[in-house]
């Protein structure tokens, strides 16, 4: 098991989970968290009928700068601070595993509990450049995907090579509650609170004090 300071074991292993269970995925660097992962959270959890959430904190993000990232203990412990609800649970277990890449995370959940129903949360934002990530066809098509609304982003959102290429997947915002269980691939774009809140602006605005 990778070590990283102040990081405990259980930080490193997955949450406990039963079969049948449906468990959201919300990852990211959690640089800083902030009140829209749990607004995001919690709209999941009450339109997927989901039984947990679990923000997967990773290593760092390949996409980004790791220059400005705080350590992982620090990111976990802000991230409880942050979440505030009994059904969050905040896991960084990709760092034990040796990876920043969601395919291969979703990959060793998929084999270590293969009867949870997983579903992969994101924002508008982040479906908008999807097709940026690490093997991100094989994303959709391991667990379902739940897109959710961010102010500015839908129109991007939905016209992205990712939304494009899986169009036929798309399943009415209607039915989402069903999503879970469905065969992949599968997503649907939901409508929801929206938060202006982003890590990225959250950080510039400590730089400029």
């Amino acid at each position: 098991m990778t070590r990283h300071a102040g990081v405990s074991e259980a930080d490193l292993r997955p949450p406990h989970a039963a079969p049948g269970m449906r468990i959201g995925l919300l990852g990211g660097s959690f640089n800083p968290p902030h009140a829209a992962h749990r607004l995001i959270s919690l709209n999941a959890m009450k339109r997927l009928g989901l039984d947990r959430v679990w923000w997967m904190v990773t290593p760092g993000n390949p996409l980004k700068d790791h220059r400005e990232l705080a350590p992982l203990a620090e990111r976990i412990a802000r991230a409880r601070d942050v979440s505030r609800h009994p059904k969050i649970e905040v896991t960084a277990f990709e760092a034990a595993i040796g990876t920043a890449y969601t395919a291969a995370a979703l990959r060793h959940l998929r084999r270590r509990m293969p009867r949870v129903h997983f579903v992969w949360l994101m924002g508008a934002d982040n479906l908008a450049g999807f097709h940026r990530w690490n093997e991100w066809e094989t994303i959709f098509e391991t667990v379902p995907v739940a897109v959710e609304d961010r102010p500015h982003w839908r129109h991007r959102a939905l016209a992205s090579p990712a939304a494009h290429r899986f169009a036929r997947s798309r399943v009415p915002e209607s039915y989402a509650a069903a999503l879970p269980n469905l065969p992949t691939p599968a997503w649907a774009y939901l409508s929801g609170p929206l938060s202006k809140l982003s890590s990225t602006a959250l950080r510039a605005q400590r730089r400029d004090r």
